[in-house]
């Protein structure tokens, strides 16, 4: 046995291509973020005018959970993708990348337009994806799908929320 047989297992990239396959991860999610994070840039004069249920977190709790949930993603992608790339996870992988593009429109919807009733079907169709995503990463590994498990709670979270905002400002979110 030679130290790259003990470094790895069978079937497995190599050290190398792993670390630059998770950091292609973490970039990809971390641009969808950059991108919902643009249209969330003058969001807090717009959020701390709408009238929100008692229940809603603090505006400044929203950057780190947001942050760690895009890790997370980044993380249960990378698991999947390294056990054979997208040859061998195409659906998986596809869905994904096609929640994370939802994902980064919600805010454009949201704090740009101000429209809720389209928030909340892109946020409708965001959780339908990420539970999609979950059940196929699953199927690959039992830890990329436990790791979307704080997505898909915060989510549901997020889409309480959204729908309370909505119906408490019918003037500012139309």
């Amino acid at each position: 046995m030679n130290a790259t047989s003990l470094s790895r297992s069978p079937g497995l990239p190599s050290r190398g291509r792993q670390a630059l396959g998770l950091a292609g991860w973490l970039v990809l999610c971390f641009l969808a973020a950059g991108i919902g994070g643009l249209a969330s840039a003058n969001a807090a004069g717009f959020y701390a005018g709408l009238t929100r249920p008692d229940w809603a977190p603090p505006a400044w709790l929203f950057g780190p959970v947001w942050t760690t949930l895009y890790a997370l993603m980044a993380v249960s992608a990378w698991l999947v993708w390294r056990r054979g790339g997208w040859a061998a996870a195409p659906g998986a992988l596809g869905l994904f990348v096609a929640q994370l593009a939802v994902n980064a429109s919600w805010s454009w919807f949201f704090f740009v337009w101000h429209l809720g009733a389209v928030s909340l079907a892109v946020q409708l169709v965001l959780l339908a994806l990420v539970l999609a995503t979950l059940a196929a990463f699953w199927r690959r590994s039992a830890l990329a799908g436990a790791l979307l498990l704080p997505y898909v709670a915060w989510l549901g979270f997020a889409t309480a929320l959204m729908t309370a905002v909505w119906r408490l400002n019918p003037a500012q979110l139309g």
